[in-house]
């Protein structure tokens, strides 16, 4: 290296052009979106089990349900009664999860519903060091988004990166 080399400034750093009018014309101006309207779906008693636990964490706007064949109605995990098309009012995401592969026909009709509105779908399978199982080949035509094996855990980091 020359000393003349040495002496030549290196300019505006881009950190300082950053904060220039022309720069900042580019900023995202606008707050973060609010919580996702995420629906949470057991299927199954075992997979009750592991949504209820869930639901009594801290939430946005997740709302947290059970389901029976043919799944036309969910049930609250206070124990109320809601049709589906009503618990999926407003809501931009479902995730279905499954243990066992109950209510095979509850999954269907979820995620038909869910085709039909623009909702995603996400499949949650709790089958810890199984890549195989009846819930996943029962969930996998209704989910866009299907995590096999799942643990019990991942349900609450789920709802928590997508923001519910």
């Amino acid at each position: 290296m020359t000393d003349q080399q040495l002496s030549i400034p290196a300019g505006v750093s881009a950190c300082s052009e950053a904060t220039t009018a022309r720069e900042a014309a580019f900023r995202i101006d606008y707050p973060l979106a609010a919580a996702r309207n995420t629906r949470v779906v057991a299927l199954g008693a075992e997979a009750e089990r592991i949504v209820r636990r869930a639901s009594e964490l801290e939430w946005g706007q997740a709302r947290f349900y059970s389901v029976v064949d043919p799944g036309h109605t969910l049930v609250a995990m206070t124990g109320e009664s809601v049709p589906l098309a009503d618990a999926l009012e407003d809501s931009n995401t479902v995730v279905m999860v499954s243990v066992d592969g109950a209510n095979v026909e509850a999954v269907g009709t979820i995620g038909a519903a869910c085709k039909v509105r623009g909702i995603m779908t996400a499949g949650l399978v709790v089958a810890p060091g199984a890549l195989t199982s009846e819930a996943l080949f029962h969930l996998r035509p209704h989910a866009r988004i299907l995590l096999v094996p799942a643990e019990e855990d991942d349900l609450t980091e789920l709802l928590r990166a997508t923001r519910a």
